[in-house]
């Protein structure tokens, strides 16, 4: 990129050599989203324990399980909070900048994860409804901190290491799953240690002790804490050069905030500001022809991908007590107490999350700089669809006992090549393909078309996947095309995300004014640029 166009202080972040700073934002940025995948995910091993307390009809000879539509909304309604969120402080983040917004969307998210825990009601219902409302604002909050942490990563980041440093935020949410199976079964085994109830079969009432209400909310409530300690330096971080200079076009508190990051002087250049800002180019807003051409495909790309990536990424979290059930890693529930049941689903879901979840993130980091984003994004939609049709295909081989070890291997490989693949590419590319002044924004959009296709792979899924035999269906729930179908459903779905990563550019190695356009290129380089 042409020197006499890009701006002293950008320069010295895009050649900064990885220091301390980094670390910290990568920490300060990582733990919000250590916090948000625990908060979003931590709610799906709690599910069945809900359904023992508040839905239990005595004498029924089951055990109590949540309503089809009770499931829904307390599986689903941060989801719909997170969509919002994304939507909202996205845009807000370009308004009034990064860091201002960080810390409204982090305070949200500690209230709202203690508000949860303490959801109350007299009656079942009222129970469901209070937490079901608190985890829209909890959800709301979290959705903020997907553009934000994106963003400002991306904008602190050095040319370099780039992919990394965001890939390295997003694979705290590795993290925040992992922890959250680790806070289960840590919480249910003490109440397990302490009440010692017997099994369901063996003794329907004593199997659910009245203090397993406490279990729940424990759980929730510890989301709090991560969210809480990174306040403080939250607050802290100046905010990004890139908005400081680009979009309020403070030449001077940019130069002054990077000298103290960068520990170098640095030059105000205020004249240079003023042109970049009176230029053409950075001018027109998001709902414009002018964008449309130049920016149009690019957002098509990081949208669709995150749709369809997420249809079958959360179709399969979701999923993961079924599967597990079906292929005999959980017992029956009228085997277990409440609690007991609790731990056991929470170690399977640790043990995916170690085994396939969190090592794919972590390759991620490694590679994204090296082999690029868009040949990770490609080759992870192309082994998801392999492995989905491995699955799909010969189902009824994969649910006999002796082909469970092979059965695991192949969903933790989906699970692997997700992560290791477009989980991650779609949250780095869309902070560094647009333009400064609408990059949140963006991200935002793109995050939140992601968070549809959640929601279309959490509640259409669960319906899809039912069997046509009514004795294998969830209780409730009308027949569906069964699991082995839907499966085949997600195979497709993957590779239309392989057609639709073709819209996505390629951004390893180039500054991001250079991606977006924001800057001039000298004459002599615009042939390679």
């Amino acid at each position: 990129m042409a020197k006499g166009q890009q701006l002293e202080v950008l320069n010295a972040l895009d050649v900064a050599k990885t220091q301390w700073y980094h670390f910290t934002a990568i920490v300060i940025a990582g733990m919000g989203f250590f916090t948000d995948a625990y908060d979003l995910f931590c709610i799906s091993l709690l599910t069945k324990l809900l359904g023992r307390i508040y839905y239990d009809t005595p004498g029924s000879g089951k055990p109590g399980a949540l309503p089809i539509n009770v499931s829904a909304a307390v599986s689903g309604v941060a989801l719909c909070g997170t969509l919002a969120g994304q939507l909202f402080f996205g845009w807000l983040g370009d308004k009034m900048g990064r860091k201002k917004v960080y810390g409204i969307t982090l305070v949200m998210m500690v209230a709202m994860s203690i508000a949860s825990g303490l959801s109350f009601g007299s009656s079942a219902k009222g129970v469901m409804t209070t937490l079901c409302f608190f985890r829209f604002w909890l959800g709301f909050g979290v959705g903020g901190d997907y553009p934000l942490s994106a963003t400002i990563m991306s904008e602190y980041a050095n040319k370099k290491t780039r992919g990394s440093f965001i890939a390295a935020v997003f694979a705290m949410q590795g993290m925040g799953i992992l922890a959250g199976g680790i806070v289960s079964l840590i919480v249910s085994s003490a109440f397990e240690a302490k009440f010692k109830p017997p099994p369901f079969k063996v003794n329907a009432i004593a199997s659910l002790p009245p203090e397993s209400d406490y279990i729940w909310r424990i759980v929730l409530m510890f989301g709090a804490i991560p969210a809480a300690t990174t306040y403080y330096w939250r607050m802290q971080m100046p905010e990004t050069a890139r908005y400081t200079a680009l979009v309020a076009k403070d030449a001077k508190q940019a130069a002054s905030d990077m000298s103290k990051v960068l520990k170098v002087q640095i030059d105000a250049e205020e004249e240079k500001v003023d042109k970049i800002a009176k230029s053409e180019r950075n001018q027109f807003g998001l709902f414009t022809k002018e964008f449309a051409r130049q920016y149009g495909v690019r957002l098509l790309g990081t949208t669709s991908t995150w749709f369809l990536l997420d249809i079958a990424f959360y179709s399969q979290n979701l999923f993961q007590k079924d599967l597990f059930s079906s292929i005999g890693w959980i017992p029956p529930a009228a085997d277990m107490n409440a609690i007991r049941e609790v731990y056991m689903v929470a170690r399977a879901q640790t043990l995916i999350a170690l085994c396939g979840t969190v090592p794919g993130y972590w390759f991620t980091v490694a590679f994204i700089d090296v082999i690029g984003r868009w040949w990770i994004q490609m080759m992870g939609f192309f082994f998801m669809t392999v492995f989905m049709f491995a699955i799909a295909f010969p189902y009824k081989y994969w649910q006999q006992k002796e082909n469970r070890i092979g059965f695991i291997i192949m969903y933790g490989l989906t699970f692997f090549f997700a992560n290791f693949g477009p989980n991650a590419t779609t949250f780095v590319v869309p902070a560094e393909v647009f333009p400064a002044r609408l990059r949140s924004t963006c991200h935002g959009i793109s995050a939140a078309t992601g968070k549809a296709g959640a929601i279309v792979g959490a509640f259409g899924f669960v319906y899809a996947s039912q069997e046509k035999d009514p004795a294998k269906r969830d209780h409730g729930y009308p027949a569906g095309i069964g699991k082995s179908k839907s499966l085949i459903v997600l195979g497709v779905i993957n590779f239309i995300g392989m057609l639709c990563t073709l819209m996505v550019p390629e951004s390893k190695g180039k500054s991001l004014e250079e991606l977006a356009g924001e800057v001039e290129v000298d004459d002599d380089r615009r042939g390679s640029a």
